[in-house]
């Protein structure tokens, strides 16, 4: 190497930071052994913040002067903190070594966070509940001066990946001390998110400006439940529809039955026959309870006679359907038997009619068929 080229690298005139990383938080200018040349160019560009720190005294928290977005020529008078720390009392014209931190200051988003395990909390409804939650946070450096000191150190680059797994862990322990806390019950929890989102940064900004960091925003894009709780929460939602929370009991009983009818084989087909009645008598006490200003009526009627209109299968054909009056008419003339196909809403198939038990006293007054010979 030259002498001209040896001179010419010994001297920094040119500090800037071209941020191609968006993983970079804080990068210190590669100046090796070369020195700062006094009257050099300083470039910080919007979005960034440099720290200009005497070599070799950052432990001892000799940090010296910070520039904001703009251009610097470097001299005594816009180091006056540095200048104080060299002893240029009377201003200083030669080169001198020092280092230069750029710091990133715009957001650094879509971080995820997520609790380590479920939250106990107490619900007014369902008592104790183990809750787990999940989402993305948002933070950008607040005071440089502390990030060099209590993050960065002598790092050459440091990157959000250094402190994210921390921070991580910070929001996921919190998260377990704000649940509780938060007054929103477990069935409004969902619908509730941007609540807790805006509690769970309340409770932890402090951790974050302990290191010099701002929490801009927390989201929570995921509450989980247990299991049995989600199911009660649909069950309890399709009772609030109905309009009678306190036939919750009724209301299970009566998707009992309809389950039941909808079983395959034998059994369920044999159900299936008189269970639609059941299941309309039991959801008719609920609509009978609600429409008497939620006060259950203790006996509930059956539906009158003849309020259930048959088809019937005439020689090979479907006809109807028939009120009760035209059905009696049918057995007296022979057209309907105890062995004619019949079918109402509500059945799950075409059955005898002498199989219907409320289509029995349409028989009563005939004789039973003759057993085989």
């Amino acid at each position: 190497m030259g002498l001209w080229n040896k001179l010419s690298n010994e001297f920094i005139d040119i500090i800037e930071w071209m941020d191609d990383n968006p993983a970079v938080m804080v990068h210190r200018f590669e100046r090796y052994q070369n020195e700062i040349k006094m009257g050099a160019k300083l470039t910080v560009r919007e979005g960034q913040v440099a720290v200009v720190v005497n070599e070799g005294q950052m432990g001892k928290g000799q940090v010296a002067d910070i520039f904001m977005p703009g251009m610097y020529e470097l001299s005594t008078e816009n180091m006056p903190l540095l200048s104080t720390i060299k002893g240029w009392k009377y201003g200083f014209n030669s080169p001198f070594k020092a280092e230069v931190y750029f710091f990133k200051t715009t957001r650094f988003t879509n971080l995820k966070w997520g609790t380590a395990g479920p939250a106990t909390m107490r619900d007014p409804e369902f008592g104790v509940v183990r809750v787990t939650a999940f989402g993305i946070y948002t933070l950008r450096i607040r005071d440089a001066k502390t990030v060099l000191l209590e993050l960065v150190g002598t790092q050459a680059d440091f990157t959000i990946q250094d402190i994210e797994e921390n921070l991580r862990g910070k929001i996921g322990l919190r998260i377990k001390e704000v649940m509780p806390e938060i007054g929103v019950p477990v069935i409004d929890l969902e619908s509730k998110v941007s609540v807790v989102g805006q509690r769970i940064q309340e409770k932890i900004a402090a951790d974050f400006e302990q290191y010099g960091l701002e929490l801009c925003e927390v989201q929570v894009q995921d509450i989980g439940l247990p299991e049995e709780v989600e199911k009660a929460i649909d069950q309890q939602g399709a009772m609030r529809a109905i309009g009678n929370m306190q036939q919750f009991a009724q209301y299970q009983g009566a998707q009992a039955l309809r389950d039941a009818a909808q079983n395959p084989g034998m059994t369920g087909a044999m159900m299936g026959v008189g269970v639609g009645g059941m299941l309309n008598q039991s959801m008719g006490n609920l609509f009978q309870a609600n429409a008497n200003n939620g006060q259950t009526v203790g006996t509930t009627p059956p539906p009158l006679p003849g309020a259930q209109a048959y088809f019937v299968a005439i020689n090979g054909a479907q006809a109807g359907p028939f009120e009760r009056a035209a059905l009696q008419s049918q057995v007296a003339n022979g057209t309907l038997t105890r062995d004619s196909l019949v079918w109402c809403q509500g059945m799950p198939t075409w059955a005898k009619a002498g199989s219907q038990v409320d289509l029995n006293d349409l028989f009563a007054a005939l004789p039973p068929p003759l057993p085989p010979q």
